[in-house]
């Protein structure tokens, strides 16, 4: 039968019976216990014991009387809201009977299994407020919910600890990736020029594998046996993340309630929510399907669902319309050290800094935009706008910088890697060892690719207007038109009979010369 867990409150100890006669004992001030009738009236005794309140529960023959109290609590675990037993007891027991609990086993137990504890992917939305009492219900766990800032903006880490407590999780952890996300995952593949499918400058692809190696960290300190995510069962995402969770620490196990539960959209959630109590976020909801960072803003759904329609002027956010761009083009210098980017306009900045600010200038030009239908590693289609301003400054950049200081089988070989670099990269390989040797492979050959760039933004247009390095092999006395004493044109005369001798045989066995 039923059995009360009391959360203590302070000095007095409170013992607690059930059916079985088992004991526990708990602290209490002595105003907890004013007085015994609102216990009575839901099937308890309340007394003193050689000066201890006891608490005794009296069987009941309505099933409906059995009290379930919830085991961890939105707030503290340590604390009672509610300042009494009584009403403690009382408001768990009115939850109970309006089905406004959640549905754990006396044991601790949920209905699919035992895990301890579970570090949540957790964004404050629908969705991932909903996981927070679904995992509680079927997995009988405790759930740490994590949120990385990896430049998503304010807006969407505010208030985050209230809306994780709200829905029943145990705490909340937030860090600050920012730094690390653009120095260790984007300027690695902006080095690499990793670019998937002609267009894509891997945004999303890129933050998957930084914010799964936090859950991985986080998992380690709380002491949690389990990470769960919100991602759907048709999307790349589930891949990038559960690679990295394998990758990094194969014990973990991983929970996907999108690929286990009942719910088949927003409304079912939101019955859910409603179901156990859960605050449900009040806010206009988005028609589009929207992934922030602080590389780009990428745009999915509506009427992107058909290629053949036009993107609506009103969903960009990043990048001003370049047709309403300023009449005026602007001038950005990028320095660039090794092959990654140090200074904007002659001032060093840190990585995460110098990428705000390019953000910054590119959005007031238009820069940066790019539809695309792209080929998902699920197998299907999608159609994708993205908006990716400061990387695309960047990405320019670097690639005129390398035209200066690489020569045309390095610049081939690096381009040819740097497909299956891109390809990795949006596959959620990024703990492979393919991909780390051809990180290593990039770093040692853009040991050279220092200078800067002077690139010239325009109504959604980037274009250079200079490049210097002290490492160029652009030899202005050998390329140009005026004769040097380093390259003899006549001998351009012997090296274009032996480049050409193979068309030359070809065609003299096809006229039987």
């Amino acid at each position: 039968m039923a059995q009360l867990r009391a959360v203590s409150c302070s000095a007095v100890p409170l013992y607690s019976h059930g059916t079985n006669n088992s004991q526990r004992c708990h602290s209490y001030p002595n105003n907890c216990l004013k007085s015994s009738s609102s216990l009575q009236k839901i099937g308890f005794r309340f007394s003193i014991f050689c000066g201890h309140p006891i608490i005794q529960h009296i069987p009941c023959q309505k099933s409906c009387s059995r009290i379930r109290v919830v085991q961890s609590l939105p707030a503290d675990e340590h604390s009672n809201p509610s300042g009494t037993v009584e009403e403690f007891v009382l408001k768990n027991e009115e939850a109970t009977l309006s089905g406004k609990t959640d549905s754990f086993g006396q044991n601790g137990s949920g209905k699919r299994g035992k895990l301890n504890k579970v570090v949540l992917a957790y964004s404050g939305g629908l969705d991932t407020s909903v996981i927070v009492p679904w995992l509680r219900e079927n997995y009988g766990c405790k759930v740490v919910c994590f949120t990385a800032d990896v430049g998503q903006g304010v807006m969407e880490i505010d208030g985050l600890e209230k809306k994780a407590k709200a829905s029943g999780a145990s705490q909340l952890v937030v860090k600050d990736l920012k730094e690390e996300f653009v120095r260790d995952y984007i300027f690695p593949c902006l080095r690499a020029g990793a670019v998937y499918e002609r267009k894509y400058l891997l945004g999303t692809s890129m933050a998957r594998p930084v914010i799964a190696k936090a859950m991985v960290d986080v998992s380690k300190e709380v002491g949690a046996d389990a990470v769960s995510h919100g991602c759907t069962g048709k999307g790349n995402d589930q891949v990038r993340f559960e690679l990295t969770f394998f990758a990094l620490n194969p014990e973990l196990k991983v929970v996907a309630p999108w690929r286990e539960w009942e719910i088949q959209g927003r409304e079912d959630a939101i019955e859910y929510a409603r179901k156990h109590n859960i605050p449900v976020p009040v806010s206009k909801r988005s028609i589009y399907s929207r992934d922030r960072n602080l590389w780009h803003l990428s745009h999915e759904g509506d009427v992107l669902e058909d290629p053949a329609n036009e993107p609506k002027k009103d969903m960009y956010m990043l990048t001003i319309d370049p047709e309403d761009a300023p009449n005026q083009s602007e001038y950005v210098e990028i320095g660039i050290v090794s092959g990654l980017p140090v200074s904007v306009n002659g001032k060093e900045r840190t990585p995460a800094s110098l990428l705000s600010e390019l953000n910054q200038i590119g959005g007031r030009h238009g820069i940066g935009r790019i539809d695309m239908v792209e080929n998902r590693l699920v197998g299907m289609k999608s159609r994708g706008v993205y908006e990716t301003p400061g990387g695309t400054i960047l990405h320019t950049a670097a690639r005129e910088l390398e035209s200066l200081t690489l020569d045309r089988e390095t610049i081939q070989m690096k381009d040819m890697i740097a497909l299956k670099y891109a390809e990795l990269v949006y596959a959620g390989r990024w703990f492979d060892p393919l991909r780390e040797s051809m990180d290593a492979f990039m770093e040692k050959i853009t040991e050279t690719t220092t200078g800067s760039v002077l690139l010239k933004l325009y109504k959604g247009s980037v274009t250079v207007a200079s490049r210097r390095s002290p490492n160029s092999l652009y030899r202005e006395d050998i390329s140009s038109f005026e004769n040097g004493s380093i390259y003899n044109q006549a001998d351009a005369a012997g090296f274009i009979q032996l480049y050409g001798l193979p068309m030359r045989v070809r065609a003299m066995l096809k006229e039987g010369v």
